[in-house]
């Protein structure tokens, strides 16, 4: 069992940034992939960006390429995105999730923090 909590959402002006934490239980997290999603009013949910359990491959929606980070510090179990450059359409609850390498379905899930760009 992995838990998943998020923090680190808020109200922030556009083009500034924000840096999200999600700090997971359990000892195997280091074994796990682990990725941000974000669910905009109205619409679906929307894969952001994953990182590979070793942290050394990344990958990232179009939508946010070149201004979000994605990052690991497997000693710490938490999991980073840092937001720069915010827009408007970033507004949303971020998600983040965990699954193992070996299956495509995330099974954990945090339960979101809000993320607010203010134009």
């Amino acid at each position: 069992q992995v838990q998943l909590v998020e923090s680190g959402g808020g109200l922030v002006q556009a083009g500034g940034s924000l840096r999200l934490s999600c700090a997971a239980s359990g000892r195997t997290f280091s074994s796990y992939v682990m990725a941000w999603f974000r669910q905009a009013p109205g619409k679906e949910r929307e894969f952001v960006a994953i990182i590979t359990s070793s942290g050394l491959i990344t990958s990232y929606a179009d939508s946010v390429k070149g201004r979000f980070t994605i990052s690991r510090d497997n000693a710490k179990n938490t999991v980073y995105l840092q937001m720069n450059s915010l827009k408007p359409e970033d507004t949303a609850v971020y998600y983040c999730a965990a699954r193992l390498p070996v299956v495509a379905r995330y099974n954990y899930w945090g339960q979101g923090t809000q993320v607010t760009v203010s134009s």
